[in-house]
């Protein structure tokens, strides 16, 4: 701020303080008027000049500027985070603090951003206090952030042993029966029910992953009596839970509204519902079923004492919850990038036919050896899951000062920042995964990218899979670490994503078996896939949303 602008915004103030004094003058009962009417401009008047003539703190980040108190760049961040970071980064640089509806967030962008954040001390960096106030009326007590981090990452732990490949194994085949029962029986694939390869129909590709992901991820995961219960009334209980998980819940976790109620009278029916199926098990003498309640009811924590029922049926609600949007989300962006690359398809389909194709035209199973061996199909999912992870933003509370390395200031500073207690911090792979500084044509969804063992993206991923990168043991078994890379689809650290392998498994399978029955194209006129929807939790496609399909000539 140079001395003449804050002589002039200092003279704006002068000038509007006199014409102040000389309107109540003029009549004293116009006093009660400005206090109505003048206190908000006052308020906002007072912001702007906070931002422009008050010297800052040089040893902070950059503030964006915003307009409006306490909201701030709430509205700009919302509508479109990633435009939003990439316009203050072409001003502030990588690192830059903004106003979200009353807090004061960092960001720290691109992979360094990534690993200072993500791979920050759980004491300097807390995951819990940033999201306990949205998962605990959602997944239940003692559980996820409502325990401390050693308790939570116990239970990663014994969630971890359930995603055995023994497991893995046999809910191959069980995802490829759900995707054939689901298109015998629903009523969106009625043409193809009806053996006809000329006519084509239509559905809502959200709809219908969704559908399908909690179908799968219920007769594997969740357990049998789980998957035979899928009803109308758990249907219900399932969009109650759900409608308590939403950037509302996130910012204002205590509202007297009726979602806020329909969330926790739904959470103590689900959880109950758990309990009872657990209660059965144990007095039945359990059998050892290839599901996540069997393999909780065996685990133990450190000091010995056994899983309670009420925290397995807790972690079960956290599975299914955390895992439903995500999967149906990255389904839904794969199938309409297929649909809107028929040559793309078309490898997928051919490979299909190499390892798995009969003579009459018909599929052999697909098992979970033989998945591991596509190299079209793991490329297809890696590119969309570059383009479209499912969360944009990770963020963490900050418990004491921390100083962000000078790699990470602007380019104009050469002090180091520090990012002071009870701010908050945001890495977002979204952006450093469709950065122009690391990626060829970022912007394009090109699988042949992933095929290049020299190239950018394979090692982005070596990185990322622990080729290249540390492996780390935060109390659930070592992972690798992948804060460093700049392709962080499942998160980074101690809090990466534990069900990764299942969730590649399950997509594959469910993408394959679909493309093996059906052609898919996007709607007449339509050229281009949706836009994303940045106004959940998980970042979905924008409607319409339609894929238009086809019966292929042998299925």
């Amino acid at each position: 701020m140079s001395f003449n602008s804050s002589a002039l915004a200092a003279g704006y103030v002068a000038a509007f303080v006199d014409a102040t004094r000389q309107y109540v003058t003029a009549s004293p009962g116009r006093a009660v008027l400005l206090g109505l009417f003048y206190t908000p401009v006052l308020i906002f008047v007072l912001n702007i000049l906070k931002q422009l003539v008050i010297l800052r703190d040089a040893s902070l980040p950059p503030e964006v500027f915003h307009w409006i108190p306490f909201v701030g760049s709430s509205i700009a961040y919302g509508n479109d985070p990633l435009d939003f970071f990439f316009k203050c980064r072409e001003k502030y640089g990588d690192v830059f603090t903004f106003t979200l509806l009353g807090r004061r967030v960092t960001v720290a962008l691109g992979a360094k951003g990534n690993n200072f954040v993500l791979g920050g001390k759980s004491t300097a960096f807390s995951a819990k206090e940033a999201y306990t106030h949205l998962t605990t009326p959602v997944f239940g007590k003692d559980v996820v952030f409502d325990v401390p981090n050693e308790i939570f990452m116990e239970q990663k732990k014994f969630v971890k042993v359930g995603l055995s490949t023994d497991n893995f194994r046999a809910y191959a085949s069980m995802f490829e029966q759900e995707v054939d029962d689901f298109m015998r029986s629903d009523q969106a694939f009625t043409i193809w029910q009806m053996n006809d390869i000329n006519e084509w129909g239509r559905f809502d590709v959200t709809d219908i992953m969704a559908q399908i992901t909690i179908l799968t991820a219920s007769r594997t995961l969740q357990g049998k009596e789980v998957r035979s219960g899928l009803d109308k009334s758990f249907s219900t209980l399932y969009n109650d839970l759900d409608g308590g998980f939403t950037p509302l819940n996130f910012m204002f976790p205590n509202l007297p509204l009726e979602s806020y109620r329909r969330r926790d009278e739904a959470h103590k029916k689900m959880s109950e519902y758990y309990t009872d199926i657990i209660r059965k098990r144990r007095e039945s003498g359990h059998s050892d079923e290839p599901d996540m309640i069997s393999s909780l009811m065996d685990q133990k924590y450190r000091d010995g004492r056994p899983l309670r029922d009420h925290e397995i049926a807790h972690i079960m609600i956290a599975l299914l919850m955390a895992g439903q949007h995500s999967s149906a989300a990255s389904g839904s962006w794969t199938l309409l990038h297929l649909a809107h690359n028929v040559e793309v398809q078309e490898a997928l389909y051919q490979e299909q036919v190499n390892h798995f194709g009969n003579p009459d035209g018909s599929f052999r199973p697909m098992t979970y050896d033989g998945f591991r061996k596509l190299p079209v199909l793991d490329s297809i999912i890696r590119e969309t899951l570059r383009m479209h992870p499912p969360i944009h933003s990770i963020m963490r509370y900050v418990r004491s000062d921390v100083p962000i390395p000078a790699t990470l200031a602007a380019p104009s500073q050469d002090s180091i920042y520090v990012v002071p207690k009870g701010y908050y911090v945001l890495a977002s792979a979204a952006v450093s995964q469709v950065d122009p500084r690391i990626w060829a044509n970022p912007m394009k969804w090109d699988p042949t990218r992933w095929s290049d063992p020299e190239g950018v993206a394979a090692q982005a991923f070596k990185t990322y899979s622990g080729e290249n990168g540390e492996k780390v043991d935060y109390g659930f078994g070592a992972i690798s670490k992948g804060t460093e890379s700049p392709y962080q689809p499942f998160g980074a650290g101690r809090h990466r994503c534990i069900g990764e392998q299942f969730a590649y498994l399950q997509l594959g399978v469910v993408i394959s078996n679909i493309i093996r029955k059906v052609e898919v194209r996007l709607e007449d006129g339509i050229t281009e896939i949706p836009a994303h929807n940045y106004h959940s939790m998980i970042t979905m496609p924008k409607k319409p949303r339609n894929i238009c399909y086809r019966r292929r000539r042998f299925d």
